[in-house]
């Protein structure tokens, strides 16, 4: 038992002092028993297969050189290599694999820092569905994490769970979800790399990803040499008179004039004609 009855932030049994893999023996086997509260960053090695393929800006990490708020989770170099014993020398010497965690660790070596938070959780490496599973979970929706990895990351884990519907419950997404995402990796590098660099839209993306690959490509080009011409199109056209406020209108404007009074100004602006406006600023002034 923990000295003091003293639990780590994954709720398990925490050993220190003489107990801790971390304060202890460095030379003691990488799999020793026990979770670790800390580990220095010599030891620890960020995850090989992380669905990441760049870590993106690590600036908004900067704070975890004085503090960190929250700690990475681990596995032990011996349950991370029971499922990948091809990655023995990625991983290397180090003692702990990251798991979640990895912008972190690399933020941690950045700006200085030389141990990391970490809890220690084997049962993520139980198999690889489960390892790949948090994995992902982790960088799901992050807008760092662009969807052409997020769609291969789904389609590994696919590949894992061998179908598509298992690796939807166990991301918690609908088919339809993993469905889309998947459709991304059939379209031309071309567009995956506009895809990645914001210049085509996810919805577009997923339409074009329908078309034969080498129509993709062309089909894209038309269209947006369609969209730059519609502004030239309306160009001749009268600008559309905008729709006066209505009197409901105003009197909504005026419940928000302490806070927005621009509010209420654009609605009169919009509601009176020039002339009413002028007598209306009269009698306010008067």
């Amino acid at each position: 038992m923990a000295r003091g009855g003293r639990k780590n932030l994954a709720d398990l049994i925490d050993a220190v002092g003489d107990n801790s893999p971390v304060d202890g023996d460095h030379n003691q086997p990488a799999e020793a028993p026990g979770p670790a509260t800390s580990a220095p960053l010599t030891q620890l090695v960020a995850n090989p297969r992380n669905p990441r393929r760049t870590l993106g800006d690590l600036s908004d990490l900067a704070s975890i050189a004085d503090i960190q708020l929250q700690p990475a989770l681990v596995v032990t170099r011996s349950a991370y290599l029971a499922l990948y014993p091809e990655d023995a020398e990625d991983v290397s010497a180090a003692r702990w694999v990251v798991i979640n965690g990895c912008r972190r660790d690399a933020a941690a070596r950045k700006y200085g820092r030389s141990e990391l938070d970490i809890v220690v959780k084997d049962e993520v490496a139980r198999d690889r569905v489960t390892l790949l599973t948090a994995a992902i979970d982790e960088n799901i929706g992050r807008r760092d994490f662009d969807v052409v990895e997020e769609a291969e990351a789904v389609e590994r884990l696919v590949a894992e769970c061998g179908s598509a519907d298992d690796a939807a419950a166990r991301l918690k997404k609908s088919k339809g979800w993993v469905s889309q995402r998947r459709a991304l990796l059939r379209l031309e590098p071309e567009l995956q790399n506009a895809l990645r660099a914001g210049e085509l839209a996810v919805r577009v993306a997923r339409s074009l990803a329908q078309v034969p690959r080498e129509e993709q490509v062309a089909k894209w080009r038309s269209e947006q040499e369609r969209a730059a011409k519609k502004p030239d199109q309306d160009d001749d056209r009268p600008d559309p008179k905008p729709r006066p406020a209505s009197a409901p209108q105003i009197t909504k404007a005026l419940r928000r004039f302490e806070a927005e009074p621009n509010v209420l100004a654009q609605a009169l602006r919009d509601y009176l004609a020039p002339g009413q406006l002028a007598e209306l600023v009269d009698v306010l002034t008067t």
